[in-house]
Formats: C-alpha cells, structure tokens, sequence
C-alpha cells in the first residue's frame, strides 16, 4: 500500500508546506516531510480531526520525480 489515512500526531502538525505552484486559491496539498514518511493533507481542512495520508519517504520521491 503506498498511503494510508492516518492522524498526524500534535507535534506533527508544524512543518507543513504548499508547493510554490500553488495557486491564489491556496487550493491544494500540502506536505510535512519527515525523516521516513511524509505527511499529506488537504490545505482547505487543516483542523487537527482531519485525516492526513501518510507515505514512505521513498513513495514521495517517486511521486515528484514523475510529475516534475
């Protein structure tokens, strides 16, 4: 499995970033990179109830090398 819903833990919840493609919007992901894993969220919901996907590190990696 690549991902998974998952909640982020309070000391998680620092470090988070959008891309700088990001629109005006601000209608987008955002990310939390972590030592192993990297944290994903919806950037419209950041209430701390909300799920968060969480994937491996190298998952990521993979991911932004295809679409950059």
């Amino acid at each position: 499995m690549i991902g998974q819903k998952v909640s982020a833990s309070p000391r998680e919840w620092s470090g988070w970033f959008t891309s700088s493609y990001t629109n005006a919007s601000g209608s987008c992901v955002e990310v939390n990179l972590g030592a192993h894993s990297v944290l994903v969220r919806d950037s419209k919901d950041r209430r701390a109830d909300q799920p968060v996907m969480r994937v491996s590190s190298a998952a990521w990696t993979s991911f932004v090398k295809q679409v950059c």
